[in-house]
């Protein structure tokens, strides 16, 4: 088995960097036209709401944060897939993926800088995104106490809150770090010894994940609608990670494949990541049906404002992102990637993640800016700079990862069955 080494060009870095810098670019624009009062029309729309909801007109700081926010939740979910992608096929003795394995370790890359900024996010713009960091909420005295949320306060406080973050982020980042390792050493040696501890390895990672995946998703997203909450959002963030992960993942591989690497993934690989693209887009539709349609038919209060919110009210800004969430995420790639064939052709492949990475992109923004920017949310310049920023850092780190190695891991026990693949 020849190793392949993937050389990542000059030409391609700079790529990164032209889009960091026009993120920056567009950020400062955004933040200039905001302060300038590009707003204004924000602050006539939502005033009378706002001042009923005690809620003035949100700064270009807090927007600032909330998206830096969104889009470091929506890629180090991404990064911590590539680990749990790699973890399952461990424990799953499975041999088709071992040819694009390498693709998933790299994705974590990203994890280091992701907990960076969600540490800085949290300590500076934490009052900004998290309603429940106001100390007068738990204050009896104060008028503006709410009892809902000092209910919380065991869980809810920013000493816990960033324990558990730099809890998350240490263990994931060692779990990744240990199976790359692993990975690498069987390159060099060769033995099944290392394939037999990264199943281990793989197994106590699936418990970690399983339990850090849903606090997480509380932490980081449910706790920005304090009052409201759901059994399922553990599953519901996690699904939308799943997709974007095994998006990213097929999208790689289809992306060195036109640029002639990976000569021996064929059809059947693409194949198969079609189908779990294809069915996971199901699950996650069937989570997203089974919160809305038990919430909504129940209509209770409590339960019901969630999806009012993002409806009806905050002057229906968020319905056409609502409806679009679930066109692009579940109708598109349904329909698209019925077929066989479909599955098995680059172009179609390649049309589908593109439209799952956008649209999941959105559906985490449809959790978060109701929560935090209500009227005042918008998709504009800093939207569109942030997102460009974290895409180009992202793309950074995990091309400099996946060159770190050979991109066929050729000492793998399994390599010549996932050689001859055939579905």
């Amino acid at each position: 088995m020849t190793e392949e080494r993937l050389i990542i060009s000059r030409k391609t870095t700079n790529k990164f960097f032209l889009m960091i810098a026009v993120g920056v670019v567009l950020l400062i624009a955004g933040i200039i036209f905001m302060a300038a009062g590009g707003g204004a029309e924000h602050h006539a729309e939502g005033h009378g709401e706002a001042a009923a909801a005690g809620h003035e007109a949100a700064s270009w700081t807090k927007r600032l944060f909330v998206n830096l926010w969104l889009n470091n939740v929506y890629f180090t979910g991404i990064a911590l897939i590539g680990t749990f992608f790699v973890a399952v096929q461990y424990v799953a003795y499975a041999g088709w993926s071992v040819l694009i394995k390498r693709i998933p370790e790299a994705i974590s890359a990203y994890l280091p800088v992701g907990g960076v900024v969600m540490l800085l996010v949290f300590l500076f713009g934490g009052h900004d995104i998290f309603h429940w960091t106001h100390e007068y909420l738990y204050d009896v005295n104060d008028p503006r106490y709410d009892p809902i949320i000092a209910g919380k306060s065991g869980y809810l406080n920013t000493a816990f809150f960033l324990i558990r973050m730099v809890l998350y982020f240490a263990l994931w980042i060692l779990f990744t770090k240990w199976l790359r390792k692993e990975s690498f050493n069987e390159d060099l040696n060769g033995g099944t010894n290392y394939y037999h501890k990264s199943i281990r390895i793989s197994a106590m990672f699936l418990v970690v994940f399983g339990i850090t995946s849903s606090t997480s998703a509380w932490d980081w997203v449910l706790s920005i609608d304090t009052h409201w909450f759901s059994t399922m959002f553990g599953w519901y963030v996690f699904a939308s990670w799943w997709v974007s992960g095994l998006a990213a993942i097929t999208l790689t591989v289809i992306i060195l494949k036109q640029n002639g690497f990976l000569k021996m993934v064929n059809s059947n690989h693409l194949h198969d990541l079609g189908k779990f693209v294809f069915a996971f887009s199901i699950f996650w539709t069937y989570i997203w049906f089974s919160q809305f349609l038990l919430y909504w038919y129940a209509n209770i209060p409590e339960e019901s404002i969630y999806f009012i919110e993002r409806l009806g009210g905050n002057d229906g800004k968020f319905a056409w992102i609502f409806f679009t969430n679930l066109l692009i995420n579940f109708v598109f790639p349904f329909l698209v990637l019925m077929t066989r064939d479909a599955k098995r052709q680059m172009i179609m492949l390649k049309i589908v993640t593109i439209a799952i990475l956008i649209g999941h992109w959105l559906d985490f923004y449809l959790m978060m800016m109701p929560g935090t920017m209500r009227t005042d949310a918008g998709i504009g310049f800093i939207e569109i700079g942030t997102a460009l920023i974290f895409l180009g850092v992202f793309l950074f780190m995990f091309t400099k990862e996946l060159a770190k190695a050979s991109l066929v891991p050729v000492n793998h026990p399994f390599v010549e069955e996932s050689v001859h693949h055939h579905v």
